[in-house]
């Protein structure tokens, strides 16, 4: 104990002095030092659930990126057959109305040879008896002359007659 007087060391207030050491490192850790540890770790949890919920979210933005892709792919592959249908669509009513517009030239042009063909013939009857009518006219002016009334009667008969069998 000598040395410690030597050293100028009060043994009761060195006791006193570790007694108020223990009391504020008491006082310190259960009021000051506990709750800053406490705020510590839970602050420690925020940092790791901000980090877990910031991956979660990356992970979730990936996936979405990836479901986009898809739909987009999805969707420009279907887009693509709708063309390839429609294009087929068009291609086969094209060919359907060419078709249908044959058979009506055709139809009209049928018509058109019927009606020509009418006319036609109806044109040689009209000209042929407008003919016969002229030469039984050309006959019996011909035959004025020539022979009595009851003759001329008798041979305009007779070319009637042979005219009406041509017709």
């Amino acid at each position: 104990m000598e040395i410690l007087k030597d050293f100028g060391v009060n043994p009761v207030l060195l006791v006193a002095q570790i007694v108020n050491f223990l009391v504020i490192l008491f006082v310190l850790k259960r009021f000051m030092y506990k709750p800053v540890l406490d705020m510590l770790k839970k602050r420690e949890n925020q940092i790791r659930d901000g980090l877990k919920s910031g991956e979660l979210g990356e992970k979730k933005l990936t996936e979405a990126e990836e479901k986009e892709k898809q739909i987009l792919q999805k969707a420009r592959s279907e887009a693509d057959k709708m063309i390839a249908d429609v294009k087929i669509e068009a291609d086969e009513l094209k060919e359907e109305k060419l078709e249908q517009t044959r058979r009506e030239v055709e139809k009209m042009l049928e018509q058109a040879r019927l009606t020509i063909t009418q006319e036609t013939t109806d044109a040689e009857e009209r000209l042929t008896q407008k003919i016969g009518q002229i030469a039984i006219s050309l006959l019996e002016k011909s035959l004025t002359g020539i022979f009595g009334e009851k003759e001329q009667k008798l041979i305009l008969k007779k070319a009637q007659a042979q005219l009406m069998k041509h017709e």
